[in-house]
């Protein structure tokens, strides 16, 4: 019998981007780090809703331009080997997606590194003349039921699925995927991974559970 392709749902921030964030990265472009850190800090500690994060962010970047995300995305500091590992996985016949509680202004470049899908928070186009619809952004339960509808798409299982991510917001879809990987990792998800990779390149990670 043949073996079912498999789903490779990759993270952004924390694990394609290492010790980085999108929103760090556009905040960085802006001049407004230290404003965004403390949204990340209330997101990671208080409980700060993903939607609320977004509106208070989108107050912050209200002068946000393409240019500056173009920036953001090209000097994120990316994990080496991403688009060699997409590549080797649609070699195999498997598929590969992001799913990332990211704006999806900036996640959505990541399609053209070889993905089949990218899904993120749905935000308004830059430069912003609207604001950010709260039904739009993704929680980390969104990304279960993200991974749900995808499989539902390819004719897959969440037991086809292998997860890599880096922290608290990936822990729930940790639980329900039979091989997860720990990039970067810290304690939310380190405990519940089936592998730990520590380090700056993607093909070691992906190694692990190659096969």
């Amino acid at each position: 019998m043949a073996t079912a392709p498999k789903l490779h749902l990759f993270d952004v921030d924390g694990t394609l981007i290492r010790g980085s964030a999108a929103a760090v990265e556009i905040s960085r472009q802006l001049g407004v780090t230290a404003q965004i850190e403390e949204l990340e800090r209330l997101f990671v500690t208080a409980g700060l809703p993903a939607a609320d994060f977004a509106s208070r962010a989108r107050e912050i970047w209200a002068d946000l331009t393409v240019a500056h995300v173009t920036a953001a995305f090209e000097q994120a500091p990316w994990l080496d080997g991403i688009r060699d590992v997409w590549a080797d996985i649609r070699a195999r016949g498997d598929y590969c997606a992001v799913i990332s509680l990211g704006p999806s202004f900036f996640v959505e470049r990541l399609l053209d590194w070889g993905l089949h899908a990218a899904h993120a928070s749905v935000w308004p186009a830059v430069p912003f003349t609207e604001p950010v619809e709260p039904s739009g952004i993704l929680s980390p339960a969104a990304k279960v039921h993200t991974a749900e509808r995808l499989c539902g798409e390819l004719g897959l299982r969440l037991e086809d699925c292998v997860a890599y991510g880096d922290s608290m917001s990936d822990a729930e879809l940790f639980r329900v995927v039979p091989s997860a990987v720990a990039v970067n990792a810290d304690h939310h998800v380190a405990g519940i991974a089936t592998h730990t990779y520590s380090g700056g390149d993607l093909r070691d990670a992906y190694a692990l559970v190659r096969g």
